[in-house]
């Protein structure tokens, strides 16, 4: 999907905009909340049902409230969204859910702030009201919470509930962030590219009710948090691959250089060439962690998640195809030295050695080979998908 195209503000302030999948129930009653709160605002507005595919009377009741249906047959939360904000005319855009779990009927908190200078206005229910029933146990206490601290441990985004369904942004503001996810996600996306471009966030207490709706609700608790907390990584590269890679080929390193002239002992704790095993595997796999992060920071780079990325521009400037191979080659070319040596010294003694070890200057060996043979690999890789996000 690609990124959402807005048109150019008119004289309309205020779009609200509701996704809406088979809720004939409720529409109806946010619909005219929505269309009530605009006229207490004292603002030109309009309120957007995007029916997502209803197979029921959702579209008929919606426009009976006084709301423009807009039809969207690809499903997902966020391609509602996305279809909504392309039809939207006001210069800021009011979310909330179809459910009647949000109360429209006074959208000032929303309003207020955006006229006031904020890019973004989010709700919290944790600072908010949660009615008794209105929220599941897990969603209160472990899904919310969890969610929240690691949205804003990895982006600072500085909010209290990372997945209130009512938050409201500048029209401005949503066309540059280039949001494109379909699913659940696009609530989680919206916050990370907002806190990435430092926008300027508020939060209004909101309260989140029991509503309306018959059924089962369409969210589901493990595979839309999981949507969500992929999305937050898939955003992170850094935390993802390269933190996590570096520290293991940084301790992989230490137990090599620790161990490679012999056994060491630490306050009576033998380091033998077992401990040089498990600095070799450290190595290659955090090697091919941090591969693996660069290689994600372009991908977010090529298909448009990220804008822009500092650390990329000035590898991209120092680092290219023709230094990875040789870097590579010359690694490959010491191992397979270590290696010869090693070869030529058992032919001497006789094809034995006699019950000397050779374990050490081996795993030295094998470690600079495949280290070698992945960085020109790697190379070639980085150097396929940097291509198109070279500085000219």
């Amino acid at each position: 999907m690609d990124p959402v195209s807005l048109p150019l503000p008119t004289e309309v302030e205020v779009s609200v905009v509701i996704p809406c999948l088979n809720e004939e129930a409720t529409v109806g009653t946010c619909a005219r909340k929505a269309v009530s709160a605009l006229r207490k605002l004292g603002t030109t507005g309009e309120v957007i049902v995007v029916d997502n595919g209803s197979t029921d009377r959702s579209a008929d009741v919606a426009t009976a409230a006084g709301a423009r249906v807009v039809r969207e047959e690809r499903r997902g939360y966020g391609q509602a969204y996305l279809s909504g904000f392309a039809a939207a005319r006001g210069r800021f855009l009011v979310m909330g859910d179809a459910d009647d779990t949000y109360d429209f009927s006074d959208l000032s908190g929303f309003i207020e702030p955006l006229r006031q200078g904020a890019d973004m206005v989010m709700g919290t229910r944790i600072k908010g009201r949660i009615e008794p029933g209105a929220m599941p146990w897990h969603h209160r206490w472990i899904g919310v919470p969890i969610l929240t601290g690691v949205l804003n441990a990895l982006f600072r985004a500085g909010i209290s509930d990372a997945h209130c369904g009512l938050r409201s942004i500048t029209a401005d503001a949503a066309r540059g962030l280039g949001l494109r996810t379909t699913g659940m996600e696009f609530a989680s996306e919206m916050i990370i590219k907002a806190a990435r471009s430092r926008l300027r966030i508020a939060e209004v207490p909101t309260t989140l009710g029991i509503g309306g709706r018959p059924g089962k609700p369409h969210l589901r608790s493990f595979r839309d948090g999981w949507r969500h907390l992929k999305m937050m990584f898939m955003l992170s590269p850094t935390y993802l691959f390269l933190v996590p890679g570096g520290l293991l080929f940084a301790v992989g390193t230490a137990l090599m250089l620790a161990t490679a002239r012999g056994p060491l002992v630490i306050s009576g704790v033998l380091f033998d060439y077992h401990w040089m095993i498990l600095g070799s595997l450290c190595m290659v796999l955090g090697f091919n962690v941090v591969s693996i992060g660069f290689f994600a920071r372009i991908f977010a780079l090529t298909e448009g998640f990220e804008m822009s990325d500092a650390l990329l521009a000035r590898l991209f400037r120092s680092l290219d195809l023709e230094r990875g191979l040789i870097f590579g080659t010359v690694l490959a070319l010491l191992g397979l030295a270590i290696d010869i040596k090693i070869l030529v010294e058992w032919i001497h003694k006789g094809f034995s050695f006699g019950g000397e070890v050779r374990i050490r200057p081996a795993l030295v060996a094998g470690t600079l080979i495949v280290l070698g043979v992945q960085t020109v690999f790697s190379s070639f890789f980085y150097s396929i998908l940097g291509t198109e996000r070279r500085p000219r």
